[in-house]
């Protein structure tokens, strides 16, 4: 009798969460604009800085289709300690749009045999979003509505372009500044946010790395500017594009990097823009 009620209980949390993807998914779908062009002409990138004409060269050939939105699920490791090393198993799904940029990462977070934590990072027509619970049911942190979020998610999705590389173009509303021969400036601006990441390129020519002074940490309920880095490699031809398949991110602290995500790639889909009428 005891396992069927646990049981109830799981689906119905499980049903709860479920609606709440399926309502911010209709969401980043309704806030989608189309995307133009509709593939990459090399002489949009003939003016960027050099390290970034090598990226675009080497990730993309010439007359790819653009990206229009994006699902990838990955596999991997969350550290969930603030003091020291927690690292617990996950599974997620997540929705990328790329104009107008938002995404949804649905996660699956084993805490022990049976029982999950669901977290929703999101950014949503503007408006970041995190949503963690104990198998759908009871709320472990509920943050929305305030720019440093929204911020730090937008940050997020254009560190993240490196899995649709489209999405770093001029044309897509991207900035580039020089630094040096092998780094460069990215800046991107949704609404009233804007934000900017500084990306570091290998001797193939693709990202090694992205980065930013300061990102809002989630710490003990409230959001704390800190220094925050990814690092990607494993890279595989992928919907005719050069894409990483492996990452970690990480927030640097005055002790040294410490990572908090590490993740695979298992499938990565894409949907390319078409003409509107």
């Amino acid at each position: 009798m005891i396992g069927f009620i646990v049981l109830a209980i799981l689906a119905i949390g499980g049903h709860r969460w479920n609606q709440e993807t399926q309502t911010l998914r209709d969401q980043l779908n309704a806030a989608r604009t189309p995307v133009q062009p509709l593939t990459f002409d090399p002489a949009e990138i003939a003016t960027l800085p050099a390290p970034v004409q090598r990226f675009f060269r080497a990730a993309l050939t010439v007359g790819a289709p653009m990206i229009a939105a994006v699902n990838i699920q990955h596999r991997g490791t969350f550290n969930l300690g603030e003091t020291q090393d927690l690292w617990k198993t996950f599974t997620s799904d997540q929705m990328i749009v790329a104009r107008r940029p938002g995404f949804d990462w649905d996660a699956r977070i084993a805490m022990m045999p049976g029982l999950y934590a669901r977290v929703h990072d999101a950014y949503v027509a503007g408006e970041g979003m995190l949503h963690a619970s104990m198998a759908g049911l009871f709320s472990l942190a509920n943050l929305y509505g305030t720019e440093d979020l929204a911020r730090g998610e937008l940050m997020r999705f254009l560190a993240e372009a490196t899995w649709y590389p489209t999405a770093l173009l001029p044309s897509q509303g991207v900035r580039w500044k020089a630094v040096s021969d092998s780094s460069a400036e990215a800046a991107l601006s949704d609404g009233g946010i804007s934000v900017a990441l500084l990306f570091t390129f290998n001797d193939a020519g693709l990202v090694e790395s992205v980065g930013a002074e300061a990102r809002g940490r989630n710490l003990r309920g409230k959001v704390v500017p800190t220094p925050w880095q990814g690092r990607f490699w494993n890279y595989s031809d992928r919907g005719g594009m050069h894409v990483p398949l492996d990452g970690e991110v990480a927030w640097l602290l005055p002790s040294g990097p410490t990572p908090y995500w590490r993740g695979h790639i298992e499938r990565i889909e894409y949907e390319f823009a078409e003409e509107t009428d």
